[in-house]
């Protein structure tokens, strides 16, 4: 098995414990025990379970930052480009807390260690947000005047209502249908949204 696969193997069933058992609770012997890798081979790749722990979220963010990288390729108008972006971004961060079982808790209760993680797939998407604005705004779709701003306030936006979103606590009166209707009418709003130009 090459290194890579060797640490991603490591860092699935670390995520797996966690998930199950919480964080706290699992140890790296559990992980070496679990992974049939060892002690020894589970120290080469991480020094401690904070490492492992923080190559878990990693990993979970690269998931997440792929189905965005999928969306911002689709031939699709920009107008409908951003909202599926934003779409993609709570649906996909949503399956991961929740099919996480246990280890929820910690991304939650430890914000701001997992703020570090996030610093890299944070700059990225406001990277994505900022050529679909550019895109948008070469076609005539949107009047925006400061991309960079716009780009920021988007994705920060977008990663404040996580936590709600992820809860079901946004527009619980509404269908899907509806609570999107109302994203539209905000983000494209502030995008100067002057309708589909385009024919894709």
């Amino acid at each position: 098995m090459t290194v890579s696969k060797t640490r991603a193997k490591l860092v699935d069933v670390a995520r797996q414990l966690f998930a199950k058992n919480g964080v706290n609770n699992t140890t790296m012997n559990d992980i070496a025990v679990a992974s049939k890798k060892g002690r020894r081979t589970l120290y080469t790749y991480f020094k401690s379970k904070e490492e492992i722990y923080m190559a878990v979220v990693e990993s979970e963010l690269e998931m997440l930052s792929d189905a965005l990288e999928k969306v911002a390729a689709e031939p699709i108008s920009p107008d409908l480009k951003i909202l599926k972006l934003i779409e993609t971004h709570l649906d996909t961060i949503k399956m991961i807390v929740l099919r996480n079982g246990s280890l929820r808790a910690s991304f939650f209760r430890d914000i701001w260690r997992v703020e570090r993680v996030r610093r890299n797939f944070n700059m990225h998407e406001i990277t994505l947000f900022k050529q679909i604005l550019i895109e948008g705004k070469e076609k005539g779709i949107f009047e925006v005047d400061n991309v960079d701003i716009l780009a920021d306030i988007l994705h920060y936006c977008v990663k404040g209502i996580e936590v709600p979103y992820i809860r079901g606590k946004i527009g619980e009166e509404l269908d899907d249908r509806e609570g999107w209707e109302y994203v539209a009418k905000i983000v494209y709003g502030a995008l100067g949204h002057k309708g589909n130009k385009t024919n894709s």
